[in-house]
């Protein structure tokens, strides 16, 4: 029996990066080799502390039963320190945070949550694929607002001011800024938080990546009042090597956070204690944690600095997370060009710009999230007997 799919997936294609998968597995089995360097999954591991309290916690037989639904105490408040230490954002752990199975989960939960059938959104362009398909599963539409270079890759308050902004309900932002790496500038937040209040619009801030290669981690949480207006999603995956730990979580006022435990709570039974309970170690290691991070993931990043030369792509030193965003030479129409030329051509993936949306079509981004003799095999097989040349003249 046929079965027609429900129509809340029309114009839901499959997630990019699961068809790319699909098709290096198919290059692989056909002895490409690919070395991927397109997904942000880190490859290091969690601090071993971390990883003996889970194997502790696990082995005792008290801990295997269905959890809170608001998670465990230990965690919430431990992210609460996090919080105050880190970022300076005085949190209650018993009403003002939701521990989440990673934020992913959280973008979908916020959604549902809060938007009916249209309901308008405002997303980033270029920006996180998710957030506009969580807008459309939840019967939202997407109102794109499109980021550039030239603007320091930040909202054009004035643009958006006039535009029709009735109906908008959510806007989706993120700093450190995903695809491009951007930081905040100094009065971004303030911005961001004045613009929600004076439209009634709810600020949603996602941000796992203000630990990686930043000094000076910051949450809109920090911004006076903010809590009137912000969701703040945060996450383990990137800070503290736990991407498939699945552990994330919403950080904002308690009718905020009881709004959306409405939803969540029909949608799953709580985490594993024993992963509450590690992320709760995570969450309390030092500096020297994220010094020792960030040390790889610098010389990394020299070593994509130098691929991304051999293309004669062009790029900011400036940028921070775990992906360097570069714009394509003249050469090629667009980063889906690129990307698809240096896939065939030299077994080598790097993300095309334009999966973030049509203002990132000019633009590839690469991914820290590999050794470097990953990174030095890619430039060797890239430059290697001229093929640079081959690169940006042959065809597909």
């Amino acid at each position: 029996m046929k079965l027609e799919k429900a129509k809340r997936l029309s114009g839901i294609g499959e997630y990019y990066f699961s068809q790319k998968l699909r098709e290096i597995e198919t290059l692989n089995k056909a002895g490409k080799n690919i070395i991927n360097l397109g997904i942000g999954s880190p490859d290091l591991p969690p601090h071993p502390s971390v990883i003996e309290v889970l194997q502790q916690e696990a082995a005792k037989p008290n801990v295997h039963a269905y959890q809170s639904y608001k998670g465990s105490v230990v965690l919430r408040t431990a992210i609460a320190k996090w919080y105050a230490d880190w970022y300076q954002v005085n949190l209650n752990p018993d009403t003002e945070i939701l521990p989440l199975i990673g934020s992913k989960e959280g973008i979908m939960h916020i959604c549902m949550t809060y938007l009916n059938e249209g309901d308008r959104v405002l997303i980033p362009n270029p920006g996180y694929p998710t957030y506009s398909s969580a807008v459309k599963l939840a019967g939202g539409i997407p109102e794109y607002f499109e980021l550039t270079e030239e603007n320091g890759w930040e909202p054009d308050f004035d643009a958006l001011e006039a535009t029709d902004l009735s109906g908008v309900k959510i806007m989706w932002v993120n700093y450190p800024q995903m695809p491009t790496g951007k930081l905040p500038s100094a009065h971004l937040f303030e911005k961001l938080v004045a613009f929600g209040q004076k439209h009634s619009i709810l600020i949603c801030h996602d941000n796992p990546y203000s630990f990686i290669l930043n000094d000076h981690p910051q949450s809109l949480l920090s911004v006076a009042g903010a809590k009137e207006v912000v969701i703040e999603l945060n996450s383990l995956s990137k800070s503290q090597n736990m991407a498939g730990w699945r552990v994330g979580m919403i950080c904002a006022s308690s009718d905020k956070i009881n709004d959306i435990l409405t939803f969540k709570s029909n949608m799953d039974s709580g985490m594993f204690l024993p992963l509450q309970l590690a992320a709760a170690k995570a969450l309390g290691l030092g500096k020297d944690w994220y010094d020792s991070v960030n040390a790889i993931y610098r010389e990394r990043r020299e070593k994509v600095f130098s691929l991304l030369d051999v293309l004669n792509c062009t790029y900011s030193k400036d940028q921070v997370g775990m992906f360097v965003w570069a714009k394509i030479p003249a050469d090629f129409k667009d980063g889906f060009e690129l990307s698809d030329r240096v896939l065939y051509n030299n077994n080598v993936f790097i993300t095309p710009g334009g999966i973030f949306g049509s203002a990132g079509n000019g633009y590839v981004r690469v991914s820290l999230c590999g050794s470097i003799q990953k990174f030095e095999e890619a430039i060797g097989r890239i430059s290697h007997g001229g093929h640079q040349k081959r690169i940006i003249n042959s065809s597909i």
